[in-house]
C-alpha cells in the first residue's frame, strides 16, 4: 500500500528575550527547511529539495505558522521541476497562517511545467491584524524547446477575515492560453505579491493594488533570466524597511 507523502512544517514563535526561533522544524517528503545563518532581522531557513522533482501522484504539502510578531524569511536554493506525468497528475499546496505583527517573506525559485506534466497548485493563506507576507513567484511553461504542461494555480489570500486576494490562474489548455490578451507567445510568468501592508516602492506599470493593504505586479515574457531580473527589482525595493 502506498504511503501518503509527508507535508513539510515549519512554525516559528518570538521567544520571550525577542528572538524568533523554530518550534518545529518537518521535513517533507519533497522538501526539508534548513536554518541559514542567524540575522538581527529575523529567522531565516531554507526550503532545500530531497527529491529531483514531482512525477505523477505527487502530493508536495507545504505547512507554515508565523506566531504573534515572529519573523520568518524563506529562501528556496533552486527551482522545482514537474517531469512528464504520463497522463497522470501532481499537485503542489501550501497553508500559510500568519498570526497578530507577524512576517514572512518568502523568495521562491522558478516552477517550471514540463511537456506532459500536470499540475495543480494552491497558496491559501490567512493574515490576522498586522500581519504581512511579501511572496515571490515564477512558473515556466516547458523546459528548453517545450511548449509546457498544464498548471492550475490558484491563490486566496484572507486578511482580518476579509478576502484580500482570490486568483485562479487557469493555464491546463495551450491552445487557450496561446491566445492574444492571455499569454500569447509567453511562457514566463511572474509575480512579487504584498500581502496585508502597502509594499510602497516606486510606480510601476504592472503594479495591481488590491483591495485592502497590499499589491502585486506580475510579468509576462518569453524568457526566464529577463523576468527574475526585473522581478529581483521589485523585491528588493519591496523589502527595503
Amino acid at each position: 500500500m502506498t504511503q501518503p507523502d509527508v507535508p513539510t512544517v515549519v512554525t516559528v514563535r518570538r521567544d520571550t528575550s525577542g528572538r524568533d526561533v523554530a518550534s518545529e522544524l518537518g521535513p517533507g517528503t519533497f522538501l526539508a527547511p534548513r536554518p541559514l545563518m542567524p540575522a538581527a532581522d529575523g529567522l531565516h531557513l531554507a526550503l532545500v529539495g530531497t527529491t529531483a522533482g514531482l512525477l505523477a501522484g505527487d502530493d508536495l504539502r507545504i505547512r507554515i505558522t508565523v506566531g504573534p510578531g515572529a519573523r520568518l524569511h524563506l529562501m528556496e536554493p533552486t527551482g522545482l521541476v514537474a517531469y512528464d506525468h504520463r497522463g497522470g497528475t501532481s499537485s503542489w499546496r501550501a497553508e500559510v497562517e500568519i498570526a497578530e505583527d507577524g512576517e514572512l517573506t518568502w523568495d521562491s525559485q522558478p516552477f517550471v511545467v514540463s511537456s506532459g506534466a500536470g499540475v495543480t497548485r494552491s497558496m491559501d493563506v490567512s493574515l490576522a491584524p498586522g500581519a504581512r507576507m511579501l511572496w515571490r513567484d515564477t512558473l515556466v511553461l516547458g523546459r528548453s524547446g517545450e511548449r509546457g504542461g498544464r498548471i492550475r494555480a490558484t491563490t486566496r489570500a484572507v486578511h482580518d477575515g476579509t478576502e484580500l486576494l482570490v486568483e485562479d490562474l487557469d493555464l491546463t489548455d495551450p491552445d487557450v492560453r496561446e491566445l492574444p490578451g492571455i499569454l500569447g507567445p509567453h511562457r514566463v510568468v511572474g509575480a512579487v505579491t504584498a500581502l496585508g501592508a502597502d509594499p510602497g516602492g516606486p510606480p510601476h506599470p504592472s503594479r495591481m493594488d488590491l483591495v485592502g493593504p497590499g499589491a502585486q505586479i506580475r510579468l509576462l515574457d518569453t524568457d526566464a533570466p529577463a523576468v527574475e531580473r526585473e522581478l529581483t527589482a521589485v523585491w528588493e525595493s519591496w523589502r527595503a524597511p
